[in-house]
């Protein structure tokens, strides 16, 4: 953890440099201009760390305004970080067709001032938009035939929320906006692929009540994710549990003889000493395989060796990248940004963009989702 940290600091120091750099040759300010924005620039860099310290501290109020006013710096500090490195790369084209051709390319140039102004504008627009699609909450649908769902059943309708993210951000509104969509389809079943909950989850008086009141026929499942780790684990469980969710860490059910539900940590826990590790294998290959077998995992990581003991497999964790165009680092690192991938003729993942936001309260090209997965018997 302790690395992590320095490293964010480092990385998160380092634009906020950028950034600096960038006003300084474009406005040319004195050095009582300087001083201020390095001042300002450095207690936004250390936001993450004040909200924290607030937090544990138990000043709500503040904690979350300095949350607000952070993050969302964060989220436009990224965006403009984005735009001016695209200008400079332009800049760059410009400068090297100059060189290589001999012309007199000057009309083309950005001065420093619109390699400043540009993104600037950009990304404050960009991050307004952004905060009304985090807001968009979208439904996203997909039916799967399986001759492991019982004929007389008939439909069987999943729906999978993830990545909430309930905290200092994402509050009342934005569960009651969730449940709203949840509740008007009508699902068998509710399940929650981690981090639903963020930050001093004790703080959270009353949100587990909007979950705890909805009972779907057979049940609500949910895992781990990393955040439930980050925010104090037996707190995050707690919230979990009142909700009403089944905790799956690492085990598995049958339910009403129809189809089998299994879950595991996210591996963050083993940080703290408090995932259960199992393995995937061991676990999938204990349940009876004649019937449909739904895979919780934080993560969108496929276990080689659990290939073909599950029929499908949820996921969330990414949020698509959240902010474009953090999303093509997401999309290089997973084989699915978001949606379903084929592993197997029969065997299927699905990751959901998730139905909140981490940090900046933003989202762009990444619009959340609750995803509704409806199991039919066919071949």
């Amino acid at each position: 953890m302790t690395l992590f940290l320095i490293t964010f600091l480092l990385i998160y120091g380092g634009v906020h440099l950028y950034a600096f750099m960038k006003a300084k040759a474009a406005l040319e300010f004195r050095a009582a201009t300087g001083i201020f924005l390095a001042l300002f620039m450095l207690v936004m860099g250390l936001a993450p760390l004040i909200v924290r310290a607030l937090e544990r501290a138990g000043l709500e109020f503040p904690a979350r305004g300095a949350a607000h006013i952070g993050y969302t710096w964060m989220g436009m500090l990224f965006l403009f970080f984005s735009y001016s490195l695209a200008a400079d790369v332009y800049r760059l084209f410009v400068y090297l067709g100059r060189m290589v051709f001999s012309r007199d390319l000057s009309g083309l140039s950005l001065s420093p001032r619109y390699a400043f102004f540009l993104p600037l504008v950009l990304s404050l627009l960009t991050s307004l938009y952004g905060y009304f699609e985090a807001r968009d909450i979208r439904t996203e649908r997909w039916m799967l035939k399986s001759p492991k769902i019982p004929q007389e059943t008939g439909r069987l309708k999943i729906v999978q929320i993830s990545d909430v993210h309930l905290g200092l951000i994402v509050r009342e509104e934005r569960l009651k906006r969730i449940l709203r969509q949840v509740k008007a389809e009508n699902p068998d079943i509710l399940v929650s692929t981690g981090d639903l909950v963020d930050g001093q989850v004790c703080r959270l008086n009353g949100l587990e009540d909007l979950l705890k009141e909805f009972k779907p026929r057979y049940g609500k499942f949910a895992v781990t994710g990393n955040h439930e780790f980050f925010a104090g684990f037996e707190n995050a469980k707690c919230f979990t549990e009142n909700a009403g969710f089944t905790l799956l860490r690492g085990e598995g059910i049958t339910v009403q003889g129809i189809l089998n539900i299994a879950g595991v940590d996210d591996p963050s826990g083993k940080r703290y000493g408090l995932a259960k590790d199992i393995s995937e294998k061991i676990l999938l290959s204990g349940l009876p395989q004649e019937k449909f077998t739904l895979f919780l995992k934080h993560r969108p990581i496929v276990d080689k060796d659990a290939k073909g003991l599950f029929d499908l497999q949820l996921s969330g964790h990414i949020h698509k990248g959240q902010i474009f165009p953090f999303s093509i680092i997401t999309w290089l690192y997973y084989p699915v940004n978001s949606g379903k991938l084929n592993l197997t003729d029969s065997a299927f993942l699905y990751v959901s963009r998730g139905a909140g936001t981490w940090g900046p309260p933003i989202r762009f090209l990444s619009p959340p989702e609750v995803a509704v997965i409806e199991l039919v018997h066919g071949p």
